[in-house]
């Protein structure tokens, strides 16, 4: 059997200590984790002291000196980068230069400029670069079974009439991201942060980019960023017209995707059965009936394995491989154009805009 392939960690905050350690242990047998690195001591120490359990040997590495080992580590295939977006795409770009495949968390980027400038840095990498590494986005949505799944159901609801998107979030302070200060000091706050994992599973969904959009932004809560609250129109590329709405903090949280169409209706809505987490997919036919199933959430497990694989065939089959696309850089791009364009139309009091296209 081949020997699994190792992978570090640029990154010791709360999502990798609660989603990536313990998620990457469930698939141990696949992936050797071989450093995690943060800037501080201290803060390194704290995720491997977790990793350890399950990788045994797991090195700690922190400051200039350790992000140069692994950098210079080859033994070390893949990255992922699990930082404030301030600096994840400098950090990627950096790995990416030094032959490093990365996985790199969402949003892709802070603003489409940026993301312009990324892309232009990637393609002059995979030019110089024998074998082009492989830049991933970390957007699990697009991995979650009951995503999937609509995907496949969705031709069944014949012409599409109208899409809702729903999200009254719970950013209070009992969450562990409420007091997060690279979430506050972002341009979009958390609207662009928790966004891009709603309009990616619309985007998946739907299967079809979002056209144009207006948008109306507001600021309520004082103790959140500005704005916490958006209200959207949209288009799609087919013609078929939606509305998105997400309210950061709410005191019923609520998350669904509605599309209706001729011949039916899907929905996927967030939920808990049986005591789990995860989505319940809704099918109401023309005769009437609806089919019900739930999906429990492992969608962060199911993109793991989908990056693993990708950058063990790459090693083996260099720039003939075909990476998974939902990891793509691109897709990630396409997500942050869609807020981007309904952030900006909020402070035109909802002119229309184009979302740029990626």
């Amino acid at each position: 059997m081949a020997k699994a392939p190792q992978i570090a960690i640029v990154g010791a905050g709360i999502f990798v200590k609660t989603q990536y350690i313990p998620r990457l242990s469930e698939i141990s047998d696949l992936v050797h984790l071989k450093a995690i690195w943060s800037r501080s001591e201290e803060s390194a120490r704290g995720a491997v002291e977790i990793a350890q359990k399950y990788f045994p040997g797991v090195e700690c590495k922190w400051g200039d000196k350790g992000l140069d080992e692994i950098i210079e580590d080859n033994s070390i295939l893949g990255v992922a980068v699990v930082l404030a977006s301030q600096a994840q795409v400098d950090f990627s770009i950096r790995l990416l230069k030094a032959g490093k495949h990365v996985l790199q968390e969402k949003p892709a980027a802070a603003s489409t400029s940026e993301l312009e400038a990324a892309l232009a840095s990637y393609d002059s990498i995979s030019a110089q670069v024998t074998g082009k590494p492989i830049w991933a986005v970390a957007e699990n949505y697009r991995f979650e079974p009951a995503f999937v799944e609509c995907k496949k159901l969705i031709a069944e609801i014949g012409d599409m009439m109208s899409v809702q998107v729903i999200i009254e979030g719970s950013m209070n302070s009992s969450n562990p991201y409420f007091s997060s200060s690279w979430r506050r000091n972002f341009n979009g706050g958390f609207i662009l942060d928790m966004g891009v994992h709603y309009v990616a599973g619309l985007r998946m969904l739907v299967g079809c980019e979002v056209a144009s959009v207006s948008a109306i932004t507001s600021h309520v809560d004082k103790t959140l960023p500005p704005p916490d609250n958006i209200s959207s129109v949209f288009q799609l590329e087919n013609g078929c017209s939606g509305v998105f709405v997400l309210v950061v903090s709410s005191n019923s949280p609520k998350i669904f995707w509605r599309v209706v169409g001729l011949k039916g209706t899907l929905q996927i809505e967030r939920g808990k059965h049986d005591g789990k987490h995860g989505y319940l997919v809704s099918f109401y036919g023309a005769d009437g009936q609806s089919k019900n199933s739930f999906y429990t959430f492992s969608g962060v497990t199911e993109e793991f394995k989908s990056f693993i694989h990708d950058i063990s065939q790459a090693s083996v089959k260099g720039n003939s491989y075909e990476t998974e696309p939902r990891m793509s850089f691109l897709e990630g791009a396409r997500d942050v154009a869609v807020l981007e364009a309904m952030l900006e139309s909020g402070t035109k009091q909802g002119a229309l805009v184009q979302v740029k296209k990626f």
